[in-house]
């Protein structure tokens, strides 16, 4: 692979500048049917890590050796195979994801974002942004990431207090997290996430709140909470199910949420999505695309995508996942261009129970202009405005459904799973009972 050319060079350094551009609290409107199926956000995923977290199931690998020339190039090739296929010609964000990114050389990223300049159109301004553990991520290696054109950091600091960061299976410290968040913010002043888990095992609300306030005293612009979710396979299941740890406790862990969004409140964080919180207009325009049933391609071993195949005559968008397991995709990737092990067509009714899932998840939910572009005839009053269900849901104020669209109140988004259990039903229901039209992919 050659290094990184000047066209490359000169994106990282227009990118640098975009940072300090300000930036504005709420998406724009979406763009139209036919200019949706020409952007797509961009997710990399790097497979490997250092050990492997107690609590963690994703896809990831603790390798004895890393060939990562092979890797890169099959990056590059899957993502510029991915962009073709999808015709897509604009890529709003780039997100690079594992695993532990960080652990990538910043050559990998500038090679993997020359490849997606190159193929299609990456503005100065898109998000770029880097998952990074704080014992991967000196303040040098950060740098030379920013050089590569990263312009986002989201650590994944988990918490604040070392015990549970031993149970949690991390290998840094709090004092590792610190310090590592310090020189992220010098280097992205108000481009940097962290990560706060809550509902451990043994965990109590006054400690763990706490440790959100002491973070308040550190932390930039975009901060996530996330409640632990036992995932069978781990370590952390394991030991729970043995006994060896105590159950986490769901009215604790539910205590904690709400404390936790009450202090972020306080603070001046707009919580704009369930469990993403952000001020100053901080945020993150990658996830964002998720939420709102964009297309993203997925890119690397076991990455997931969803995006409508060009050049097909069909108007169909598919869910792909790649090959999990990183030699097999990457021979999968030499011999065709990519590594996709499984493309499942999404159906009209499967598209919109996302458009509804996803979108409710923010504070924004769903306009009305926006279920429009996936469903131009049955409208949001069609489905919820006659049910007496819905209704109850309004009238305890959990629930808008206003001239703006569909939406949670800020006491429905802690309960959205709940509502779901409502609103899927009736969208079923209404589906079946109407005769919409069809939906071009979003």
């Amino acid at each position: 692979m050659a290094v990184p050319g000047a066209r490359a060079r000169g994106w990282a350094a227009a990118a640098k500048a975009a940072q300090r551009r300000p930036r504005v609290e709420d998406a724009g409107a979406p763009p139209s049917p036919e200019l949706a199926s020409r952007r797509a956000a961009l997710y990399v995923h790097w497979p490997y890590c250092e050990k492997r977290c107690s609590y963690c199931n994703f896809n990831k690998y603790i390798p004895r050796g890393v060939q990562e020339a092979a890797m890169r190039n099959c990056l590059v090739t899957e993502a510029q195979t991915l962009l073709q296929l999808s015709g897509v010609r604009r890529v709003e964000s780039v997100f690079f994801g594992g695993g532990t990114p960080s652990l990538a050389s910043p050559h990998t990223v500038a090679a993997v974002l020359e490849a997606v300049a190159r193929t299609a159109h990456l503005p100065a301004d898109s998000e770029v942004t880097l998952e990074a553990n704080p014992t991967s991520a000196s303040g040098s290696r950060l740098a030379a990431f920013g050089a590569a054109g990263v312009n986002r950091l989201s650590i994944g600091l988990q918490s604040l207090d070392d015990s549970e960061l031993q149970l949690l299976g991390r290998t840094h410290s709090a004092n590792d997290a610190l310090r590592t968040l310090a020189e992220a913010r010098r280097l992205f002043p108000g481009r940097v996430s962290v990560d706060l888990m809550l509902g451990l095992p043994a965990q109590r609300v006054g400690p763990w709140i706490g440790q959100l306030q002491e973070l308040l005293h550190h932390c930039d612009d975009h901060l996530s909470l996330y409640q632990l979710s036992l995932e069978r396979g781990t370590t952390l299941f394991t030991q729970v199910r043995q006994g060896a740890l105590p159950a986490p406790d769901p009215e604790l862990a539910a205590e904690m949420y709400q404390k936790g969004r009450a202090v972020l409140r306080e603070a001046g964080f707009r919580q704009y999505e369930v469990s993403n919180f952000a001020r100053n207009g901080a945020l993150s325009t990658h996830n964002w695309t998720y939420w709102q049933c964009g297309q993203y391609l997925g890119v690397g071993p076991g990455a997931h995508g969803r995006f409508m195949l060009q050049g097909t005559g069909s108007h169909t968008r598919e869910a792909r996942i790649q090959t999990l397991e990183p030699d097999n995709w990457m021979k999968e990737v030499m011999l065709s261009g990519h590594g996709t092990r499984k493309r499942v067509p999404l159906g009209k009714l499967e598209l919109l129970e996302e458009v509804l899932a996803m979108g409710l998840r923010t504070d924004v939910g769903i306009t009305h202009q926006h279920w429009q572009q996936f469903e131009p005839q049955l409208t949001l009053n069609d489905v919820f405005g006659a049910s007496e269900e819905v209704k109850l849901l309004l009238e305890q104020g959990l629930l808008l459904l206003d001239d703006r669209g569909l939406r949670c109140s800020w006491e429905g988004l802690a309960v959205l799973d709940s509502l779901l259990l409502t609103l899927l039903p009736r969208l079923q229901e209404a589906w079946q009972q109407g005769t919409p039209s069809p939906v071009p992919g979003g």
